[in-house]
C-alpha cells in the first residue's frame, strides 16, 4: 500500500523546496505551479495549491521522528521552519517540538526516548 498525504498551500513550488530538503527527497512537479509530489518508498507528500489561506490548526499533521532532535531542529529551522512551541514537550516517551513550515502548516519534530532517558 502506498500512502499519499496532501498538504494544501499557497505556493507549492516554493514549499516543495522546503519539504524536499526536510524530507530529503526530490520534488516532482505533476502539474507545474499547481501540484508537486515528494515521493518516498511508502509515503508520498503532495503539495496542492488552493485559493484559501490557512486559518486554523491543522486537523492532520506529519510527525517527523529523528535520532537527534537538536541536530534536526537546527537543520530544519535553517531551512525556514519556525517553532510553535519554544521549549521541547515531553510525553509518551518522546521529546518533541511543534513546528510550522514557511506557510504556517504545523508538524511535529520528535525523538523517541532512549533506554538511558527512561532510566533517569
Amino acid at each position: 500500500m502506498q500512502v499519499e498525504i496532501t498538504l494544501d498551500c499557497d505556493d507549492p513550488d516554493r514549499l516543495a523546496v522546503f519539504w524536499g530538503l526536510v524530507l530529503r527527497c526530490q520534488p516532482t512537479p505533476v502539474v507545474p505551479g499547481r501540484y508537486v509530489a515528494l515521493e518516498g518508498e511508502t509515503l508520498t507528500v503532495t503539495l496542492q495549491r488552493v485559493p484559501e489561506p490557512k486559518i486554523a490548526k491543522n486537523r492532520m499533521h506529519l510527525d517527523l521522528i529523528v535520532d537527534d532532535l537538536d541536530t534536526e531542529l537546527a537543520r530544519i529551522e535553517s531551512l525556514g521552519a519556525t517553532r510553535v512551541t519554544l521549549e521541547a514537550l515531553r510525553e509518551y516517551g518522546e521529546r518533541w517540538f511543534i513546528m510550522a513550515d514557511p506557510e504556517g502548516n504545523e508538524f511535529c519534530l520528535a525523538q523517541r526516548a532512549t533506554a538511558e532517558d527512561e532510566s533517569s
